[in-house]
């Protein structure tokens, strides 16, 4: 299942996040930190979405009450309850 996160409060603008059988296949952040987020995308691909989603759901940047993780852990339990 693929779905497009509208993300509030970071650098990047949307994440495109694909769930297959609870596992994360694929994650693309829209703005933001380039190296980064790709390097978090990768880190979780493959990954119980559960997982992901708990280990990153919490993470600020900086002042920010979210950061770019703290989305992807919200379009994550999102998709999930879709």
């Amino acid at each position: 299942m693929k779905s497009t996160f509208l993300t509030k409060g970071t650098c990047a603008k949307s994440i495109e996040l694909e769930l297959e059988g609870g596992i994360v296949r694929s994650v693309k952040f829209f703005g933001g930190c380039d190296g980064n987020l790709q390097g978090v995308s990768r880190l979780v691909e493959g990954m119980s979405a559960d997982e992901a989603a708990r280990r990153l759901r919490g993470i600020r940047c900086g002042r920010k009450a979210t950061s770019c993780p703290d989305q992807l852990a919200q379009a994550i339990e999102q998709a999930l309850n879709a």
